[in-house]
């Protein structure tokens, strides 16, 4: 089948204005085969930019990462920040990169077209992990902040993060406002650059007061300093950027018990150990798990790529090590800092709809103020600071299940160098106490109750993937179902419509539009419905509660927990079935 004759001009105008020999070459070697689907797939669509900014995978064309994207990208945000921040030539914007192929060349083209914009560019040199980045809006004063780098996705992929001068990710109005000015952007070729010669005093290498100043905040969140630090700890950074940085904040803490796992030490975006850098997949954590069965650890931790994210596993009563969730952290370090840290009247914790609602009843039990937040954490920082600002409160931890927790303000995004350093203090606490992680959680579990909770997600591709997408969240608005398996269904939150239902009276959401739906169900059992905003898939959220009986061994209470959840996960997806075979 020929190429459609649209999409081989937007190839042909590329190759013309690609500033780039390599991905040109690329792109004319694709023309040369006459290679339909992939050229299809490159300039069938663009990447689209949004609160997170941009991510996909490398390669020339409009739906891919590449130096002409990332140059029109900055222009369109150096023009939306002229508009919208008067005195954004005297701040500037912040720059970090991982080390992933392609960040170099990404973070100074960057760079390059902010200061021929005449805004200061304030560059981290070398990689620095993505918290490190926030922190820095914010102790510069900067007008925004770009972190360039594709997180735990792939090797194939790369992105590019946008803060604001707060120091959180973008949120509306900004993303579709800096979106509109990218389209006005005009080709890449011919945008302005200021090489670091010719832009002079306006290329601003950040100095390393910055990054002492993160390690300070860091040491400033421990809750018990004073206690001892007997721990041995394997750990690795994914071939990304956190060795440095995590080994640093546990060695200011006094944890020196800490090895690194030798192959994925230095950063290395080919990610040669490792094919997929998300230490929630499958495979991802042998290497460190074997570490820590080396060494007898009492703790496995393993960063992402950027360090925003953080695993933890823990060595079991047989030895072995069992990796927890990242509600079972959560809830671990939520509980830890309401009941041991400082104790005032105006504390608030924040975690995402999907994340396990344990945390919302825990704080209420605490006389902790407590809110929720659509998935991400620029919804959970900008929220904080709204809060913050309008009542007074004094944020104290948000998480999300997917792995990403921050405590205090050190940095207004996920942080996963402060989470180890946290999640390392509360072992030595649990320590302490003649406890383990485990037996921290089971405490934590007979007092508020055990929440057992799952994920499921349907990979659909290509168009008609998102026409089934789009017909299952529909079919589900239409038709809520009464039950789910043997669960009532009592109430039914719609984020589209900003719609909570009760026995048929309609309530207003505050939470901003997303395509979410949540069954709320008796026993404060749950399920959430959400298309995925980066992959083409759509992901199921289950959660169940079960009480621990009176001396009822926590393994027992556990694996009915889970029964119950599977029951729950079960009849959920016969629902789905019939919706997803129209």
């Amino acid at each position: 089948m020929p190429l459609d004759p649209a999409l081989l001009k937007s190839a042909q105008q590329w190759l013309a204005e690609d500033p780039d020999p390599a991905t040109r070459a690329e792109l004319q070697a694709l023309l040369d085969k006459d290679d339909v689907a992939e050229l299809s797939d490159r300039f069938g669509a663009a990447l689209e930019f949004g609160t997170a900014g941009l991510r996909g995978t490398l390669g020339a064309g409009t739906n891919r990462m590449n130096r002409a994207v990332v140059r029109r990208t900055t222009l369109g945000l150096a023009r939306y920040l002229k508009a919208q921040v008067p005195d954004v030539a005297a701040r500037g914007v912040v720059i970090g990169r991982d080390g992933r192929i392609g960040s170099p060349e990404f973070l100074e083209d960057t760079a390059a077209v902010l200061c021929a914009e005449g805004i200061p560019a304030h560059v981290f040199e070398g990689v620095v992990p993505t918290p490190l980045v926030a922190h820095a809006v914010a102790a510069l004063g900067a007008a925004a902040g770009v972190m360039v780098t594709a997180s735990h996705n792939p090797p194939a992929y790369n992105g590019y993060k946008v803060y604001w001068g707060n120091g959180a990710q973008i949120i509306p109005p900004h993303d579709a406002g800096i979106a509109a000015e990218i389209a006005k952007a005009g080709p890449a070729q011919a945008i302005a650059l200021a090489s670091r010669e010719q832009a002079g005093a306006l290329y601003r290498p950040i100095a390393k007061s910055v990054e002492e100043g993160y390690f300070r905040a860091l040491a400033g969140l421990m809750v018990h300093p004073e206690l001892p630090r007997d721990l041995a700890i394997a750990y690795t950074p994914m071939h990304g950027v956190g060795n440095r940085f995590a080994r640093r904040a546990l060695a200011d803490a006094g944890f020196t018990k800490v090895e690194t796992v030798p192959e994925q030490a230095e950063p290395d975006g080919r990610f040669p150990t490792v094919a997929f850098p998300n230490p929630e997949e499958p495979g991802a954590m042998d290497l460190v798990l074997a570490l820590a069965t080396k060494l007898d650890a009492d703790l496995a931790l393993a960063n992402d790529p950027d360090a925003d994210r953080l695993a933890v596993a823990v060595r079991t009563a047989k030895g072995q090590y069992q990796q927890l969730t990242g509600n079972e952290v959560g809830i671990l370090l939520g509980h830890y800092l309401l009941t041991e840290g400082k104790q005032d009247a105006n504390r608030l914790v924040i975690a995402s709809l999907v994340s396990s609602s344990q945390l919302g009843l825990m704080a209420a039990a605490l006389g902790v103020a407590y809110d929720e937040t659509l998935t991400g954490f620029k919804w959970i920082a900008n929220r904080a600071m709204q809060l913050e600002k309008s009542e007074g409160r004094r944020f104290v931890f948000g998480f999300e299940e997917a792995l990403g927790y921050t405590v205090g303000t050190v940095a207004r995004d996920k942080d996963g160098v402060g989470a180890a350093l946290l999640v390392a203090e509360l072992a030595a606490f649990a320590k302490t106490k003649g406890r383990t992680l485990l037996e921290q959680l089971g405490e934590i579990q007979r007092r508020f109750g055990l929440f057992a909770a799952s994920q499921k997600s349907l990979t659909l591709p290509g168009a008609s993937g998102l026409s089934q997408i789009k017909g299952i969240m529909a079919a589900f608005r239409a038709s809520p179902p009464e039950k789910v398996g043997t669960l009532r269904v009592e109430a039914v939150r719609d984020l589209k419509a900003g719609t909570r239902t009760v026995g048929g009276k309609v309530e207003k959401l505050a939470l901003p539009p997303s395509d979410v739906i949540v069954y709320e169900l008796e026993g404060n059992a749950r399920v959430v419905l959400r298309p995925s905003g980066t992959e083409p898939k759509i992901k199921f959220y289950f959660e169940r509660k079960e009480a621990v009986g009176a001396g009822e061994p926590i393994a027992e209470a556990r694996a009915r927990a889970s029964a119950a959840l599977a029951e729950l996960q079960d009849g959920f997806l016969r629902l789905v079935d019939p919706v997803k075979a129209k």
